[in-house]
């Protein structure tokens, strides 16, 4: 699975996943930071790449008319502030999630048309 992040993510969360060996870009550095949601979510579509957003009403429209067109998109992985801060002490709990995530969907169209919930919640072991 090959991801982006969105503009409001900090750099540093693309620099690690890249060090443990992942294709991960960032709208940042595409200069996709100034288009509006959905040419970044075709830019995302035409790389194979799921975009990571915590705007997600926004997108959740647009994955809701595109679905209703019968058009695809690479995958959305939504985050929320209040559940999952973004800033620079979660950079690392962002790198962890999104290496398991990452991890366990190696396929570049593991997230055709998903939506997923990024989280910190992560299953108990008994």
């Amino acid at each position: 699975m090959k991801l982006a992040l969105d503009h409001h993510y900090s750099k540093a969360i693309v620099e690690k996943l890249r060090r443990r060996g992942y294709d991960v870009v960032s709208a940042l550095e595409r200069g996709w930071e100034m288009e509006e949601d959905e040419a970044r979510l075709m830019a995302c579509d035409e790389e194979h790449r799921a975009l990571l957003t915590n705007n997600v009403a926004d997108f959740t429209v647009i994955a809701r008319r595109w679905a209703g067109e019968g058009r695809r998109h690479a995958g959305l992985v939504f985050t929320s502030d209040s559940a999952l801060p973004r800033g620079r002490s979660t950079v690392g709990k962002y790198v962890e999630l999104l290496d398991d995530l990452l991890g366990s969907n190696p396929k570049d169209e593991a997230f055709v048309d998903r939506v997923h919930w990024l989280t910190d919640q992560r299953p108990r072991r008994v």
